[in-house]
Order: C-alpha cells, then sequence, then structure tokens
C-alpha cells in the first residue's frame, strides 16, 4: 500500500506529521479511549482534518477498549471487558513484525478514513493475528493494562510498530508528534536510522500531561533492553543517549531529551512542569499550548443559534428540551425520575483522588439543606469511569452508589464516555470541577460544557485559569494555600463551594435569570474565543512543527 493523502493541504500546514496516541476518543461507536488524553487526540484530529492539516494519526485497535463500565446486582461499579468489532474500519493488508521480548510478534494495521468521522487519516495497529501465540495477542487486548511488561509491549508496538508502518507505506514524516511519553520506542528506531541524536531531536515533538512527578513512569532499563523498548541499543548506549536518573529510565525525562521541543497543555502546567524538570541537565524547551476541544462536534446547533441571535426565549427552551433528553437516559439507568425546571449541577470526568468527586458532600448536613430547599431545589449527577484497579477511587464511586440512594433528586451514573459525556454537557447547568491545585493539567470537560451553555464551578486550575472570570462568564472557588495539609485544602474548598451555590449560584439561576442566561452568552463567547481546536491545532504547526 502506498499512502496517498486523501485531501489537499491547507496553507501553513503542508509539514507531514505522524502524531503518535495511545488513546483517541473520536466517536461513540470506536471505543480506543480512556479519558481526558484521548478526548483531545480526538479533537486535534477532528480539527486537523477541518484545517487540512498534512497529519496521520497512529493508535492501537484495543480489541476490549479501555473496559465497559457496568453495575453489580447492587448498583456498585463492575468492569465488562467485550470484543470490539468495526465494519467501518479498512484492514489494510498491511503485516508488521516488531520484537518484544525476543519474540516476533505479527502486526496488522486498519484505517480510519477521513471520511467516516471527519478526522485526519488514522492508522490503527493490533496484535491479534493468527500466526501470535495468545501472550502476543494479548499486547492490543486492553488499554493500559495493569500488567507492566504488556503495558512496556504495547509503547513498544506503538512506538516501533508506527515508525514501521510509516516505512512501509512510504510515507515520509518530517515531524513525529508524541501525544505523552508511550510511543517512546520511535525515537529509537529514528536512532537507528539516522545514527545521530540531534537528528532525532530535529524530527521529535513531545506533548507531556502528568503534573504529579509521581504519575511519571519510571522503568528498570535492564527490563526496557530485555523487552526490546530501546529497539537494540544496549543500556549504556541509552544511557549516553538520554541518562538515567538513580540508575532508572524515566519516560518524559528521556521524552524531554529526545525532542526539539515540548508542550505543556496549559499556561499554569507549562509553569508546573518547568518546575519539575527545569533542574535537570539536556531538556528541550516546554512552552504552554492549552488544550481546546472541537466544537462542530460537541455543540448543539440550536442552542447555539439562540445563542447567537442573543434570542433568550428560545435558549431557555432549547435548554430545557437538552435537559429533558438528558433526563430520559439519566431515568432509564436510575429509575429516578429528574425536572428540567431545576437547577441541575453535574459532575463528571474521570474518578481520581485528587478530582474529589464527594467534596461537595463533605459536609453532609449542608449538602442536604442544598437538596432539600423546597423554594429553591437543586439536582447533582455525578458520572465517571475510574481506572478499574484504582481501590480508591472505585470506593468512591460506590460510595456515592449508596449515599444517592436516598435522595429523589441525586444520583449517579454508568457509561461516562463520549455519547453521555455531550447529553451531560447539554443537559447541565452547571459544570462543577474541584481538582486539588495544581494537580490538574488542563481539564478539558469544562470546554464543551460552556459550548452548551452550562456555566463552569471550579477551583481555580488547569485551564480555568486562563478563562474562568468569577460572576462574569462562570464561578471560581478562592484559591486555598497548597502549604496546608490535605484535609485543610479539603475542608477550605469545600466551604468555599457551598457559601458560593447557597449565596450565588442557586439565588441568581432562580431568581435574576435575565443574569444568568447573559452569563451562560459570555461563557459561550469566551471559550469560543481561545479554546476551540482549531486554535490549537493551528498552534501546534506554528509553535512545535514549522520551527
Amino acid at each position: 500500500m502506498k499512502f496517498k493523502h486523501p485531501y489537499k493541504f491547507g496553507k501553513g500546514y503542508e509539514k507531514p506529521v505522524a502524531y503518535f496516541s495511545m488513546e483517541f476518543a473520536i466517536d461513540q461507536p470506536l471505543k480506543i479511549y480512556s479519558g481526558g488524553l484521548g478526548f483531545l487526540a480526538g479533537s486535534h484530529m477532528r480539527s486537523a482534518f477541518d484545517l487540512k492539516q498534512n497529519m496521520i494519526g497512529i493508535g492501537m485497535l484495543w480489541k476490549y477498549g479501555y473496559y465497559d463500565q457496568v453495575r453489580k446486582h447492587n448498583n456498585e461499579l463492575d468492569a465488562l471487558w467485550q470484543e470490539r468489532h468495526y465494519n467501518f474500519l479498512e484492514d489494510t493488508g498491511i503485516e508488521l513484525e516488531v520484537h518484544v521480548n525476543e519474540h516476533p510478534v505479527k502486526v496488522k494495521v486498519f484505517y480510519l478514513a477521513p471520511k467516516v468521522f471527519g478526522t485526519a487519516p488514522i492508522f490503527l495497529l493490533s496484535t491479534d493475528h493468527p500466526e501470535n501465540d495468545y501472550l502476543a495477542q494479548t499486547i492490543t487486548h486492553k488499554l493500559y493494562d495493569n500488567n507492566v511488561s504488556t503495558r512496556i509491549a504495547q509503547y513498544i508496538l506503538l512506538g516501533i510498530g508506527g515508525a514501521k508502518l510509516l516505512e512501509a507505506i512510504g510515507h515520509k514524516v518530517d515531524q513525529y508528534h508524541f501525544n505523552e511519553a508511550h510511543a517512546l520506542p520511535a525515537a529509537f528506531r529514528l536512532m537507528e536510522k539516522l545514527g545521530d541524536i540531534e537528528k532525532v531531536k530535529d524530527q521529535v515533538v513531545f506533548t507531556t500531561h502528568t503534573p504529579v512527578k509521581a504519575g511519571n513512569e519510571v522503568n528498570d532499563p535492564i527490563m526496557l533492553h530485555k523487552m526490546g523498548f530501546f529497539n537494540g541499543f544496549s543500556v549504556r548506549e541509552v544511557e549516553d543517549m538520554v541518562g538515567f536518573e538513580n540508575g532508572m529510565f524515566n519516560h518524559t525525562l528521556a521524552a524531554l531529551r529526545m525532542s526539539k521541543i515540548s508542550n505543556a497543555v496549559s499556561k499554569k502546567h507549562c509553569e508546573v512542569s518547568k518546575d519539575m524538570w527545569g533542574g535537570f541537565d539536556g531538556i528541550c524547551d516546554i512552552i504552554p499550548i492549552t488544550n481546546a476541544q472541537n466544537k462542530a462536534y460537541w455543540t448543539d446547533k440550536e442552542l447555539e443559534k439562540a445563542h447567537a441571535k442573543k434570542d433568550d426565549k428560545k435558549f431557555i427552551k432549547r435548554k430545557k428540551d437538552l435537559k429533558q433528553e438528558f433526563f430520559d437516559f439519566v431515568s432509564d439507568q436510575t429509575g429516578k425520575i429528574l425536572d428540567p425546571n431545576v437547577l441541575t449541577i453535574v459532575w463528571a470526568r474521570r474518578f481520581a483522588g485528587y478530582k474529589r468527586a464527594d467534596l461537595i458532600a463533605r459536609d453532609v448536613e449542608r449538602f442536604e439543606r442544598l437538596l432539600n430547599n423546597k423554594d429553591y431545589p437543586v439536582q447533582i449527577i455525578w458520572a465517571g469511569k475510574p481506572y478499574p484497579l484504582d481501590h480508591g477511587a472505585v470506593s468512591t464511586f460506590n460510595w456515592l452508589v449508596h449515599f444517592t440512594r436516598k435522595y429523589h433528586n441525586a444520583t449517579i451514573l454508568t457509561g461516562y464516555e463520549l455519547g453521555l459525556s455531550a447529553l451531560m454537557k447539554k443537559g447541565s447547568d452547571v459544570w462543577l470541577n474541584n481538582p486539588r491545585i495544581p494537580l490538574e493539567a488542563s481539564g478539558t470537560s469544562g470546554m464543551t460544557a460552556a459550548m452548551n451553555g452550562s456555566l463552569n464551578f471550579s477551583t481555580n486550575d488547569g485551564w480555568i485559569l486562563e478563562f474562568g472570570e468569577h460572576g462574569k462568564n462562570g464561578f471560581v472557588i478562592p484559591e486555598v494555600d497548597t502549604s496546608l495539609s490535605e484535609g485543610e485544602q479539603d475542608q477550605h474548598d469545600a466551604d468555599h463551594m457551598m457559601r458560593i451555590l447557597e449565596d450565588e449560584i442557586v439565588p441568581m439561576y432562580y431568581q435574576k435569570q435575565d443574569e444568568w442566561v447573559a452569563m451562560n452568552y459570555q461563557s459561550m463567547d469566551d471559550v469560543d474565543e481561545y479554546f476551540k481546536a482549531s486554535r490549537m491545532a493551528d498552534e501546534y504547526y506554528k509553535k512545535l512543527y514549522n520551527i
């Protein structure tokens, strides 16, 4: 197969780029994503297509996806791994071979054409090949497998397999873009071809996402070498190339040392990343390119028309209709019928400890007063997929299952994927986001909520620092002193959250509808100005690829 890009390139976007990512959230049927990293990659691929950029995506075809979030008999969370088969992916017939742990592994290649979902072309790699033994086939079974050896094999497949794919289809690219460090073995494949670390750096750019040092993967270089991660280079050669820290290979640090330039995913995250890595020698520059989302994919067209005409009556009616559509889904899943006339707060994102899903319920008495206010009622809905082996996050999810059972106007949903995410953004009035600062790199879900007339209510972290103006386009919890203990920080944020809800958000929604709608318009205008993925995709070319 000789690959030919299926569209003519836009001006300034001619340089050929390969974008490597472990996950792509493209559309609801294609279940090869887990969370924010994939949502970003999906919006990027859509906007690359809109702008006609000379880009292709390289990812993995996960046989069982991430996991299907289902329930046990008592409504607690359960994980289902179900085989996926897609008639819209084209089997290219290309077969590659990648060596993993001194064994040859056969790789099949599938193609997602731009016409299917409106994206740049995407190639997906699979080890579901009849000539592979079962162990080799499991490499592409589950996204983010908890077995370390399997995960390293996935990185080898994405990186070296992706680089070999480019050779097999005769597609020469000038720029390798790694969305996180997973595809790093591709840099060692480039090193084999180019023989010069400086030439490798010229061709590699890197997006870092994780603002916590502990979240950046570190492995034993001897194990990585044996598995084939370094593409045949010896441990000593790799140490000379990128250095080790305390004898260990730090994936993010190596990516920063093998790239010409790197970007963080918000201005604040850029500061945090420079603090994290600035003390290490040999790293490339880190610049901010704030995440964004594809407006055409996420926004309700009728709501957007009412906003454009500043037609309050149509805007309010459409918002209530969208709430009803969402509540039909809620009642079907939970048996609770909600009211579209009632102020509805949504907390929906990946369940992780620092995101504090249960913070609003920290003071149960105050939470109940909020829910049980007869004059100004409130509804609250949670959703989100924890990593199945993050027992703390799963425990929080299950606690909320039992906690919300007794309230007629509070509930928690399963199946938080692209489809439900869109329903929740369109059907919420307030999008609650309360990570412990400064641990949220970007947190893009609030962008698409704002595009659909849902007001952000957030701690001042990630992208909100560049967007949020308290009382103008949303509500921002005052920043806490991060030197305090976690318990004191949580108490501070919970107190301010409830105060703002009781004194500002709830009264405004019920007593000052004109102000509420005006704030929605302002929020939609502000998010449109800077947080569309077309701006982000353009900045990647201007600030990373074309420099």
